[in-house]
């Protein structure tokens, strides 16, 4: 005896509904491991920004550069 077509839709609906909560967590977790990335990288620039400004320090006092 096959199954209430009613009851099988529900039972997809379901399947559906699981899934797209799935893809939610997983979109959830990418947003933030995406933010902790353009965290890091501004850290890494803001770096990179102070070591450019030590390094054009060092050249004027050493005379390496015109002032």
């Amino acid at each position: 005896m096959s199954e209430d077509p009613e009851n099988l839709t529900l039972r997809h609906l379901r399947r559906l509904d699981e899934k797209l909560d799935r893809l939610l967590d997983d979109q959830t977790e990418v947003k933030q491991r995406l933010g902790s990335l353009e965290q890091s990288t501004a850290s890494i620039s803001v770096r990179i920004d102070r070591l450019d400004e030590r390094v054009a320090r060092i050249d004027k006092r050493l005379h390496l550069v015109a002032h």
